[in-house]
């Protein structure tokens, strides 16, 4: 499930809630800045060449136009 929490037009802010396998597909926004912050559990983000695995307390971000997204791979 995605909760979106609020938006301008330079940034997103959204809560996911992923099951395990449950992916937000690679994806960019030409204008706005993504950040993901983790608040439990773990998962693997994309952003642009790099992936990552993070967990709670921790964020990944992307500038606008990189491509990011994010899988719970456990």
């Amino acid at each position: 499930a995605k909760h979106n929490l609020f938006e301008t037009p330079q940034m997103f802010c959204d809560v996911y809630c992923l099951e395990p396998g449950q992916t937000q597909k690679v994806h960019a926004h030409a204008g706005a800045t993504k950040f993901y912050f983790v608040l439990e559990g773990r998962a693997r983000f994309t952003c642009g060449d790099e992936a990552q695995s993070l967990g709670p307390g921790e964020l990944a971000w992307s500038p606008a136009g990189e491509a990011h997204g994010v899988e719970n791979d456990s």
